[in-house]
């Protein structure tokens, strides 16, 4: 069964649980600041009157692991996207695709690594719950199968529906994520990206690759029709001088 969590930002009281349980979970020294770093995967900020809290997505079809060129980031069947250190080669390609700005790289260390959250994979494997779901006092996080998840959030919208805006966050966004939202805020004023496409962001690259021996072809073609104006404008220009001669003659 594909895992996830659901967020709800009208139970979270911003009381930072999920944090501390983060960091003793992947033993992580303390880091004060509200911001995703190599030392913090998850963090909870009040924006515009709501409290919420930033993680990996965990996308169904990570951006992140399709630029990987060596494998060091990888989608799990039960839906965490997890990362090998030992097979990371510091491209940080990852960086630079993720649509959600969430992988962070240790600047400050001798032999850098990419961090962030990997769902408590190792916990899952056990049958267990990830620390921060377990930890919430509020049920702002919980954790379970995707499609429950979905069935709950939009349950709690159809039983409460002024309490919530009218959508799940995380169901289409970027091709579908393991980590959903629901809010009485508009995403968008709380800091979660709105202008994502629905189409899972690797595809955009296959689509692009897809075009290249076409693109080849044509450059090809219009390479050759080149050549060969310039190859007959010298051919002709020589032979006008050859005629010019025979007519000194």
């Amino acid at each position: 069964m594909k895992m996830g969590m659901l967020i709800d930002t009208t139970k979270c009281v911003g009381c930072g649980a999920c944090e501390e349980a983060c960091q003793a979970q992947n033993g992580l020294p303390p880091d004060a600041r509200k911001e995703l770093s190599a030392d913090r995967y998850t963090v909870v900020t009040t924006v515009g009157g709501a409290n919420v809290r930033r993680m990996c997505m965990h996308c169904e079809n990570p951006a992140c692991a399709s630029v990987c060129p060596v494998g060091a980031l990888h989608k799990l069947p039960n839906g965490p996207v997890v990362y090998d250190a030992d097979k990371c080669m510091g491209c940080r390609y990852c960086m630079v695709a993720c649509p959600f700005s969430v992988p962070k790289y240790e600047w400050s260390k001798a032999i850098p690594r990419v961090r962030k959250c990997i769902m408590c994979n190792e916990r899952l494997e056990k049958g267990q719950a990830t620390a921060c779901a377990e930890a919430c006092p509020t049920g702002a996080t919980l954790f379970g199968g995707r499609d429950d998840l979905i069935a709950t959030a939009k349950e709690r919208i159809r039983k409460d529906p002024s309490a919530y805006v009218d959508r799940v966050y995380g169901l289409e966004e970027a091709g579908g994520t393991s980590v959903l939202y629901i809010s009485n805020v508009q995403f968008g004023l709380i800091g979660l990206k709105t202008d994502l496409i629905k189409e899972p962001y690797p595809m955009l690259t296959w689509k692009v690759l897809s075009k290249i021996p076409s693109i080849v072809a044509v450059v090809g073609v219009a390479l050759t029709g080149i050549w060969w104006i310039t190859s007959r404008r010298e051919e002709v220009k020589k032979n006008e001088g050859n005629d010019d001669d025979k007519g000194g003659e």
